[in-house]
């Protein structure tokens, strides 16, 4: 997809990524790091992963604090002066969200809101947050915390001036070669000459780069309206098509057992439901969702009516685009993680792995 990169509002601005040690906030900052952007915060509340990306970019635009978005007061000294937000910060491990049900929502909703609430008061121009294809009519505890985020951000933006402070989101599927996804975990089992555990073959799964994430919130930065919703439109592919395409691309014959879903998963995932898509605007690569913004006042409804609902077909990771093996490959090849480690499994017998 082309890059959607336009930094020129970014000039001399902060920018703070809650959450910003994980892989999102990293491609963040190589985006960033060499523009006229003043001053990127990284919120988190791990030091060890903080004190390694100071020693990785040494560079003076990079503030790191130290807080938690379940704690309001920790959030204050980070937002003084900041100008846009992108918040990554999430629990996102659908099985252990599964046994620590609460943990997401204090995290995901109670955090947003704490976010959000925050930023009001700071005066923060635009806030974006970053949601999951599991929100859409969500089974787990992951994707309830999930959907009850975008409720939570949506509910704060009618309350919230938007010539002020701008509250809209992202939703998308998963982020290939990302902190807990499974293509690190089967290369791992590849190079440990395991066999690939897959859940079930048949699930799929929308696919989509790092770089297309953080595109897609760009995107939203520059075209979403207060309290709208960006979907960006993605491919997908079956598990076991991936598995079998990462065998390929390392020349291997792991053996394929199949251990069966694990708590809280889906065989396919939603990026649009069918009530949604019924009223999403189609803008060619990305889909708007729009907020519902009636007042609470549903007697004038009842008496003057209103538009009716007509559904259509939700976008599910099973009727769009799934990718053949060799597209699959194509994908995985483009991808600096899985280079690198085709670079070192290459290389193993000559000392580099």
């Amino acid at each position: 997809m082309e890059k959607l990169v336009k930094i020129s509002m970014f000039r001399d601005k902060i920018l703070l990524i809650t959450g910003g040690t994980g892989s999102f906030g990293n491609v963040v900052l190589k985006h960033f790091l060499n523009t006229d952007i003043r001053e990127i915060r990284i919120l988190s509340r791990d030091e060890k992963k903080q004190n390694d990306m100071r020693a990785l970019y040494q560079n003076d635009k990079i503030k790191f604090f130290i807080g938690d978005v379940r704690d309001i007061n920790s959030l204050n000294d980070a937002m003084y002066n900041v100008d846009f937000i992108f918040h990554a910060a999430a629990l996102k491990q659908v099985p252990s969200c599964e046994f620590f049900p609460l943990e997401a929502v204090k995290t995901n909703v109670l955090g947003t809101d704490n976010v959000l609430t925050a930023a009001i008061r700071a005066g923060v121009k635009k806030v974006i947050c970053l949601s999951t294809d599991k929100a859409a009519y969500p089974v787990n505890a992951m994707g309830i915390s999930k959907a009850m985020m975008e409720k939570t951000f949506i509910a704060k933006s009618r309350l919230a001036s938007p010539e002020k402070t701008l509250i809209c989101g992202t939703r998308y599927g998963n982020v290939m070669a990302s902190r807990g996804s499974v293509i690190p975990v089967f290369i791992e089992q590849i190079q440990s000459g395991k066999p690939l555990t897959i859940t079930d073959p048949k699930m799929t799964r929308f696919i989509m780069s790092l770089e297309d994430a953080v595109n897609l919130v760009l995107y939203a930065f520059h075209n979403a309206s207060n309290g709208d919703i960006m979907v960006q439109k993605s491919p997908s592919a079956y598990i076991g098509d991936l598995a079998q395409a990462l065998k390929e691309l390392f020349g291997v014959k792991n053996e394929i057992e199949i251990i069966g879903t694990r708590h809280g998963e889906k065989v396919y995932e939603v990026l649009l439901t069918k009530e949604e898509a019924a009223r999403a605007i189609d803008l060619g690569d990305f889909y708007r969702i729009s907020a519902d913004n009636r007042e609470l006042n549903y007697g004038k409804y009842l008496e003057e009516g209103s538009p009716k609902i007509t559904l259509t077909d939700e976008y599910n990771s099973n009727n769009t685009k799934i990718l053949s093996i060799e597209e699959i490959k194509e994908k995985l090849l483009s991808l600096t993680f899985v280079q690198d480690q085709l670079r070192k499994w290459k290389g193993r017998g000559k000392g580099n792995f």
